[in-house]
């Protein structure tokens, strides 16, 4: 009689652990498909983004802003300045 008590509490011990061992496999496996549809959902935005960065980065938009928005102009030899330093030389006492 008291071996089947025991047995009877090892098996309601041991279904209650089996219960509790599916309920946290499906919560973790919940969890699992949520980050992976968060980390598609992520790399889908990365990859937009990189292809926004190449579009704002084109040579000729860069271009256009510049003109349009700092009215800057390609630089040609007619308005081009330049600058020479005026050096002085120093003799051995230190005078110029």
């Amino acid at each position: 009689m008291r071996l089947n008590l025991v047995l009877l509490l090892a098996l309601l011990a041991s279904s209650f652990y089996l219960v509790t061992l599916q309920y946290d496999s499906r919560r973790l496996y919940v969890a699992n498909e949520r980050a992976r549809a968060e980390a598609n959902r992520l790399a889908a935005e990365h990859e937009r983004l990189v292809a926004q960065q190449r579009a704002l980065a084109a040579p000729l938009r860069v271009q256009q802003m510049a003109q349009r928005q700092l009215q800057m102009r390609p630089a040609h030899p007619g308005i081009t300045e330049y600058v020479t330093l005026a050096t002085s030389v120093v003799e051995p006492g230190g005078q110029p």
